[in-house]
């Protein structure tokens, strides 16, 4: 039986509309507690901005979640697809658990970090902690290798990539939030092409809660993401890229399980390169600049919200090149 379309759309929707709502109440916290980004050195804004972006994506993406399983346990899951989710949960409950426990432990890290500046040891500690209890939970990467320790070394490095190079990527308004979006989008639809239903609707549900947020967020901002948003956005798309089988008995491509790399170029090559530059110029990788992406277009002549939108179409691009190879 397909699955039907209307729950990958409640998804969706979902997580775009608990976050609009939820949005404003958190905005309005954090005025009132003074958590927010006051201008200064390299700041983009001339006002105080609040940093309430990671704490509305993570609520849009946990209420809608805890209310469908609600509706499960109390018999209350509208039409058909009640099968195979329980089926999912089943299978994949304790991941799911650890997943949403990591992505509320990254929230409370960056926010930790918005709030108190961590030294990026303190802050590195932490999302090695993160990474290594999603992968004793079972979400690892294998690459064909029969080896605990290499499945544990390779996940928590490529969680730690993932989260440092959209942290690295919100230097602009909408950027972060944009590539957030496109990445699970791009990742939801080749969970679907799949018929992994359970991975294609915590991706859709992702990216509903991201784009819930992009009007707060770009071309203007009302709010940021925050370094509290920024770990979530790279925690779910380096979990995202480790949940879809891009390679089965039934899709026997080797080559696939270099999709998330493909999905993911534009952040990836972006860390590299300021990482790069920075070592040149002797300074520690993790002190910001100017050197990325985004300003470099702006140094050319782009605004910024036409350099965002840029670099969104790039990351479209390389997305719609993923989807298509993985049909």
């Amino acid at each position: 039986m397909t699955f039907p379309i209307n729950a990958y759309l409640a998804a969706l929707l979902g997580g775009f509309l608990v976050t609009l709502a939820v949005l404003p109440l958190w905005r309005a916290w954090c005025v009132r507690t003074g958590h927010v980004d006051e201008p200064g050195h390299r700041k983009i804004h001339d006002r105080p901005i609040t940093l309430a972006g990671g704490l509305a994506v993570l609520t849009g993406i946990l209420v809608p979640l805890l209310g469908a399983m609600l509706l499960l346990q109390i018999g209350g899951w509208p039409g058909a697809g009640l099968p195979e989710i329980r089926h999912g949960l089943g299978r994949r409950g304790l991941q799911l658990a650890a997943i949403l426990a990591g992505a509320t432990g990254m929230v409370v890290l960056g926010w930790l970090d918005d709030r108190h500046e961590l030294r990026a040891s303190a802050k590195f500690a932490g999302q090695v902690l993160i990474a290594a209890l999603v992968a004793a939970a079972g979400v690892r990467i294998t690459l064909f290798v029969e080896s605990v320790w290499f499945s544990y070394i390779v996940t928590v490095f490529w969680i730690l990539a993932a989260v440092n190079a959209l942290n690295f990527m919100d230097n602009m308004n909408g950027l972060c939030t944009g590539l957030g979006a496109i990445g699970a989008a791009s990742f939801g639809c080749i969970a679907v092409l799949h018929g992994q239903y359970l991975v294609a609707i915590l991706c859709l549900l992702a990216c509903g809660a991201l784009l819930g947020f992009l009007p707060f967020n770009y071309p203007e901002a009302s709010a940021f993401l925050g370094d509290a948003g920024s770990h979530l956005v790279g925690f779910l798309l380096g979990v995202l890229a480790i949940l879809p089988d891009f390679y089965s008995t039934k899709h026997p491509k080797y080559w696939a399980v270099l999709t998330p790399l493909l999905i993911l170029t534009v952040p990836l090559l972006d860390m590299a390169w300021v990482v790069w530059r920075r070592w040149q110029r002797g300074q520690p990788f993790y002190l910001g600049d100017t050197t990325h992406l985004s300003h470099r277009l702006v140094q050319r002549g782009l605004s910024k919200t036409q350099s965002v939108a840029a670099i969104w179409a790039v990351a479209m691009a390389c997305g719609g090149v993923a989807v298509w190879l993985n049909r």
